[in-house]
Protein backbone atom coordinates (compact mmCIF):
# COMPACT_ATOMS: atom_id res chain seq x y z
CA UNK A 1 0.00 0.00 0.00
CA UNK A 2 2.76 2.53 0.93
CA UNK A 3 3.91 2.01 -2.78
CA UNK A 4 0.96 2.78 -4.41
CA UNK A 5 1.15 6.25 -2.04
CA UNK A 6 4.61 6.85 -2.95
CA UNK A 7 4.01 6.03 -6.74
CA UNK A 8 0.88 8.65 -6.95
CA UNK A 9 2.58 11.11 -5.10
CA UNK A 10 5.36 11.24 -8.19
CA UNK A 11 2.78 10.96 -10.63
CA UNK A 12 2.48 15.15 -10.45
CA UNK A 13 6.59 15.44 -10.33
CA UNK A 14 6.50 13.22 -13.82
CA UNK A 15 4.13 14.69 -15.35
CA UNK A 16 5.09 17.85 -15.55
CA UNK A 17 8.51 16.47 -16.55
CA UNK A 18 7.06 15.20 -19.71
CA UNK A 19 5.24 18.41 -20.65
CA UNK A 20 8.79 20.12 -21.38
CA UNK A 21 10.08 17.79 -24.23
CA UNK A 22 13.26 19.74 -25.19
CA UNK A 23 16.94 18.79 -27.51
CA UNK A 24 19.81 19.68 -26.26
CA UNK A 25 22.76 20.07 -28.64
CA UNK A 26 25.85 21.53 -28.68
CA UNK A 27 27.79 23.47 -31.78
CA UNK A 28 30.77 21.45 -32.74
CA UNK A 29 33.17 24.37 -33.60
CA UNK A 30 31.90 27.36 -30.93
CA UNK A 31 31.13 24.66 -27.68
CA UNK A 32 27.29 26.89 -27.74
CA UNK A 33 24.86 24.77 -26.38
CA UNK A 34 21.51 24.95 -27.97
CA UNK A 35 17.72 23.93 -26.81
CA UNK A 36 15.10 23.06 -29.09
CA UNK A 37 11.42 22.04 -29.22
CA UNK A 38 12.08 20.11 -32.68
CA UNK A 39 9.20 21.12 -35.57
CA UNK A 40 5.82 20.91 -34.37
CA UNK A 41 3.32 20.90 -37.03
CA UNK A 42 -0.34 23.33 -37.51
CA UNK A 43 -2.63 23.17 -39.88
CA UNK A 44 -1.07 24.65 -42.30
CA UNK A 45 2.30 25.36 -41.32
CA UNK A 46 5.10 24.10 -38.45
CA UNK A 47 7.27 26.43 -35.85
CA UNK A 48 10.15 25.38 -33.94
CA UNK A 49 11.38 27.37 -30.76
CA UNK A 50 15.01 27.56 -29.84
CA UNK A 51 16.78 28.76 -27.23
CA UNK A 52 20.82 30.15 -26.60
CA UNK A 53 22.55 31.94 -23.83
CA UNK A 54 21.79 34.83 -25.96
CA UNK A 55 18.05 34.69 -27.77
CA UNK A 56 15.36 32.38 -27.63
CA UNK A 57 13.83 32.53 -31.12
CA UNK A 58 10.36 31.28 -32.49
CA UNK A 59 10.75 29.86 -35.82
CA UNK A 60 7.59 29.56 -38.09
CA UNK A 61 7.73 27.68 -41.59
CA UNK A 62 5.31 28.22 -44.43
CA UNK A 63 5.43 26.58 -47.56
CA UNK A 64 5.72 28.64 -50.52
CA UNK A 65 6.35 32.24 -48.80
CA UNK A 66 9.17 34.57 -49.36
CA UNK A 67 10.13 36.46 -46.31
CA UNK A 68 12.28 39.60 -45.98
CA UNK A 69 13.21 42.02 -43.40
CA UNK A 70 9.95 44.31 -43.98
CA UNK A 71 7.83 41.39 -43.83
CA UNK A 72 5.38 41.03 -40.87
CA UNK A 73 3.55 38.66 -38.01
CA UNK A 74 0.22 39.85 -36.69
CA UNK A 75 -0.55 37.79 -33.59
CA UNK A 76 -3.82 37.99 -32.56
CA UNK A 77 -4.98 36.34 -28.76
CA UNK A 78 -7.99 34.66 -27.90
CA UNK A 79 -10.83 36.07 -26.49
CA UNK A 80 -9.85 40.05 -26.66
CA UNK A 81 -9.13 42.34 -29.84
CA UNK A 82 -5.36 42.47 -28.56
CA UNK A 83 -2.98 42.13 -31.08
CA UNK A 84 1.39 42.13 -31.20
CA UNK A 85 3.34 42.88 -34.38
CA UNK A 86 6.47 41.52 -34.92
CA UNK A 87 9.24 41.66 -38.12
CA UNK A 88 10.74 39.28 -39.52
CA UNK A 89 14.17 38.65 -37.28
CA UNK A 90 15.63 36.09 -39.66
CA UNK A 91 17.42 36.55 -43.32
CA UNK A 92 15.35 37.01 -46.53
CA UNK A 93 14.59 33.35 -47.71
CA UNK A 94 11.76 32.01 -49.76
CA UNK A 95 11.62 28.78 -47.98
CA UNK A 96 8.87 30.00 -45.88
CA UNK A 97 10.72 31.08 -42.46
CA UNK A 98 9.90 33.61 -40.35
CA UNK A 99 11.56 34.21 -36.98
CA UNK A 100 10.85 35.99 -33.68
CA UNK A 101 13.28 36.30 -32.05
CA UNK A 102 13.96 37.77 -28.45
CA UNK A 103 17.29 38.69 -26.12
CA UNK A 104 17.27 35.97 -23.49
CA UNK A 105 17.05 38.02 -20.00
CA UNK A 106 16.10 37.46 -16.64
CA UNK A 107 13.12 38.64 -16.73
CA UNK A 108 12.19 37.87 -20.38
CA UNK A 109 11.02 40.57 -22.74
CA UNK A 110 7.53 41.65 -21.98
CA UNK A 111 6.56 40.82 -25.99
CA UNK A 112 7.52 37.01 -25.05
CA UNK A 113 5.98 36.76 -21.58
CA UNK A 114 2.70 37.98 -23.44
CA UNK A 115 3.28 34.88 -25.90
CA UNK A 116 3.84 32.77 -22.71
CA UNK A 117 0.60 33.75 -20.83
CA UNK A 118 -1.77 34.66 -23.33
CA UNK A 119 -3.52 32.03 -25.47
CA UNK A 120 -2.61 32.42 -29.37
CA UNK A 121 -5.62 32.45 -31.96
CA UNK A 122 -3.87 33.04 -35.05
CA UNK A 123 -1.10 34.34 -36.36
CA UNK A 124 -1.03 36.24 -39.83
CA UNK A 125 1.70 36.39 -41.62
CA UNK A 126 2.39 39.14 -44.34
CA UNK A 127 5.37 38.54 -47.05
CA UNK A 128 7.25 40.50 -49.52
CA UNK A 129 5.03 40.96 -51.37
CA UNK A 130 2.54 41.75 -49.04
CA UNK A 131 0.50 39.20 -49.24
CA UNK A 132 -1.43 37.77 -46.20
CA UNK A 133 -1.69 33.97 -44.57
CA UNK A 134 -3.27 33.53 -41.69
CA UNK A 135 -2.59 30.22 -39.42
CA UNK A 136 -5.45 29.58 -36.68
CA UNK A 137 -4.34 27.27 -33.80
CA UNK A 138 -6.66 25.13 -32.42
CA UNK A 139 -7.41 25.02 -28.39
CA UNK A 140 -5.05 22.16 -28.14
CA UNK A 141 -2.51 23.78 -30.53
CA UNK A 142 -2.95 27.20 -28.41
CA UNK A 143 -2.34 25.11 -25.13
CA UNK A 144 1.25 23.80 -26.35
CA UNK A 145 2.46 26.43 -28.12
CA UNK A 146 1.89 27.97 -24.66
CA UNK A 147 3.17 25.24 -22.60
CA UNK A 148 6.25 25.19 -25.19
CA UNK A 149 7.19 29.04 -24.93
CA UNK A 150 7.03 29.18 -21.23
CA UNK A 151 9.06 25.21 -21.25
CA UNK A 152 11.70 27.30 -23.37
CA UNK A 153 11.78 30.75 -20.90
CA UNK A 154 12.79 28.11 -18.49
CA UNK A 155 15.30 26.62 -20.37
CA UNK A 156 16.69 29.57 -21.13
CA UNK A 157 17.26 30.91 -18.11
CA UNK A 158 19.31 28.01 -17.36
CA UNK A 159 21.57 28.48 -20.14
CA UNK A 160 22.59 31.96 -19.45
CA UNK A 161 25.61 32.95 -17.11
Amino acid sequence: MKYVIAILWLVPLLASAQDCKVKTTKDPYTREVKVSTGLVLLTSGQYSIEATKAQIDIMFSIEGKCFDDASTAAVFFEGTKLRTNFKNAGPMNCQGLFHLTFRNTNPAPSSLQNLASKKISSVKFKDNTAKETTITLSADQQESLMRLINCMIDEAKKLSP
